[in-house]
């Protein structure tokens, strides 16, 4: 069984340093995926638009400026608010949000309660699914070939 802690908030798509419209977003992080959290983007279209990055990008990015190429997060103040900014690029172009720093701040707490820095392969279950990735079963039409057991060879 995993855990999922969520949240929602509005976030601030900038238009322009005058101008921005709020945009409505889901942080979801589950403790089956410990290292990434996920964005879910509310646009007004029939789908949202979801974004998975590392959750330790985010962590760093509410005290100082980090992240290359798709994702870069930074704080901010402005008007006397705390802000976490991202820049998510994609082929379409690059989205600069604004999130309350104080929200993002208590949900990454929740997190980093659920599953702590550093014990995040622990909820991996790796050996879990590498056992059913090698479990062999008849209908696979898989089998190993033994050369002892006097099967014949592949291509024989």
């Amino acid at each position: 069984m995993h855990t999922v802690v969520e949240r929602e908030l509005e976030l601030g798509l900038v238009l322009s340093p005058e101008r921005s419209i709020p945009v409505p977003a889901r942080l979801t992080y589950r403790t089956d995926d410990p290292y990434a959290v996920h964005v879910t983007f509310h646009i007004g279209s029939d789908t949202p638009v979801d974004w998975t990055f590392a959750r330790e990008l985010l962590v760093e990015g509410v005290f100082r400026q980090c992240g290359h190429g798709d994702v870069r997060i930074w704080p901010t103040k402005q008007d006397g608010r705390s802000l976490v900014c991202m820049v998510l690029s994609s082929p379409d172009g690059d989205a600069l949000l604004e999130a309350p720093a104080a929200a993002v701040s208590a949900w990454l707490e929740r997190t980093l309660r659920a599953v702590p820095p550093g014990s995040e392969q622990d909820h991996l279950s790796l050996d879990q699914g590498l056992s059913e990735l090698l479990a062999m079963t008849p209908r696979d039409g898989l089998r190993p070939t033994d050369p002892s057991d006097g099967s014949p060879e592949p291509g024989a």
